[in-house]
């Protein structure tokens, strides 16, 4: 029997004009880059400014009619949310996206001696470090300007460390939750205004101290390669790039296949620990995504090591285009979904926050880089701090402009530093999910982030203290 439907109806194409305008403010935003010299030096990604022209267009749009460009009933028609909250849930799902891609991709190897491995661990250390410096200065932040801006409450301050160091995707996560469950109006847009911010510090901040050092000549901006081979496309024994199924067909049904796999993990873990606690596990999409991706990389090295798989069928350069277009999205769509009028109240402690979460990053890094990693402390701080106050990608653009080819490890630490990050930034996130329960909740998650800090720092200039204390001895 015929349900009726008919491709004429308007409720068929509201997705495809929905899709058409994120992708079109992508062009736009590639299009001003190239002929806007400014854009163009300040290394800022394009999904930046292709959200940030989506953000005017949608303000203009608010003025003119009363309500947000996405907003506008057509965008709703047929559908149970509005155009806004489907920018939002973009947003959450291509962050794990995202992850299950990268965490896909097939190692290289890994770094090798005592002197590599302990930079490695550096790094994810620091990594870890920044978070509760950015956390303890927005939380200070935060905590005193609630006595000044009512709405405002005193845990949201943490929400820095998760906007600059985790991105659009988790300061989405996390404005949701204080929003939701704590009653803190425009959460979600304020989590998504620091991220946006934090792509700004990134790429602007990134090309005026490369620009002063390069005037002080003690930094190299080497002469940049073609990027036409600097990737390999596909490696022995891998299935072909065109077979009777295309390959990247193949790579989209692995990550899909593992994001079902997650939200199966969430669901029953939801199941298990109760209603109060699932919101907080759903806003995990992304680490329970890597682990699901592990699961099935371990699955794919079983078969294969059993002989009842004889191809690879997993390819990096494909998972990285994936990993790429999912953050491009993510990005433009979280900036696109700020609501200017819910954060109107709040635009003063957010140009605070962006600015001391700037300064404290800054010097941190700039300290633990010419401390503990001098062979290539450029380097290291043009990653980390891109980094972590962008994305992983916001970092990797900023070291291309002083070593193209990769060849200090700086790159390499970013790559392997995941696993002791993601170990110990794990309690920052459960810390963050019970800030908001009280003030003195807030208070005593304040002291905790404090003696955290001391703690891993003293774990990350062991090699310093250390040695200090032998010769003092001696």
């Amino acid at each position: 029997m015929s349900s009726g439907l008919s491709f004429a109806d308007t409720t068929v194409w509201p997705v495809v004009c929905f899709l058409a305008l994120i992708f079109g403010s992508l062009l736009v935003g590639n299009t001003l880059k190239r002929f806007i010299p400014f854009l163009r030096k300040s290394l800022i990604p394009v999904s930046v400014i292709g959200g940030i022209v989506l953000l005017i267009v949608s303000s203009i749009v608010k003025a003119t009619t009363g309500e947000y460009l996405f907003n506008l009933s057509y965008f709703s028609e047929g559908c149970s949310m509005t155009g806004i909250e489907m920018l939002e849930v973009l947003t959450y799902h291509c962050l794990a996206i995202g992850f299950i891609a990268m965490t896909l991709r097939k190692s290289k190897g890994k770094a090798k001696g005592s002197k590599r491995v302990n930079e490695v661990i550096n790094t994810g250390i620091t990594t870890v470090s920044t978070y509760l410096v950015q956390a303890f200065l927005g939380l200070t932040v935060t905590v005193i300007a609630s006595f000044i801006v009512p709405k405002l409450i005193k845990a949201s301050g943490i929400i820095l460390c998760f906007g600059f160091g985790q991105g659009t995707g988790q300061a989405l996560n996390f404005g949701s939750i204080y929003e939701t469950t704590y009653g803190f109006s425009g959460g979600k847009s304020f989590g998504l205004t620091i991220a946006a911010m934090g792509f700004l510090a990134a790429s602007i901040g990134g090309v005026i101290y490369l620009n002063y050092h390069k005037k002080k000549g003690d930094i190299l901006i080497r002469q940049k390669v073609s990027d036409l081979n600097s990737e390999i496309v596909e490696e022995e024994g891998e299935v072909p790039m065109v077979d009777s199924i295309d390959k990247l067909t193949l790579q989209l049904a692995l990550v899909s296949i593992c994001y079902a796999l997650t939200y199966g993990i969430m669901f029953l873990l939801g199941k298990v620990v109760g209603a109060g606690l699932i919101t907080t596990i759903f806003g995990f999409n992304f680490l329970f995504g890597a682990l699901s991706a592990v699961l099935l990389k371990a699955v794919i090295g079983l078969l294969q090591k059993a002989k009842i798989m004889k191809r690879d069928y997993l390819n990096n350069f494909l998972l990285n285009r994936i990993a790429g277009f999912a953050f491009d999205i993510m990005i433009v769509a979280g900036i696109g979904a700020i609501q200017v009028d819910l954060i109107k109240d709040y635009w003063g402690v957010l140009i605070i926050l962006a600015v001391v979460g700037v300064i404290g990053t800054f010097l941190y890094m700039k300290f633990v880089s010419f401390k503990l990693f001098p062979e290539y402390a450029h380097e290291q701080f043009m990653l980390m701090y891109g980094m972590l106050t962008g994305t992983a990608s916001t970092g990797v653009i900023l070291l291309r402009e002083i070593d193209p080819q990769f060849e200090t490890p700086a790159s390499e630490n970013a790559v392997y530093q995941n696993f002791p990050a993601i170990l110990l930034g794990f309690p920052m996130m459960i810390l963050a999910t019970r800030c908001p329960m009280s003030d003195m909740s807030t208070y005593i998650i304040m002291g905790i982030i404090f003696v955290y800090f001391v703690v891993l720092n003293i774990i990350l200039f062991r090699s310093k203290i250390f040695k200090s204390k032998k010769k003092t001895n001696k």
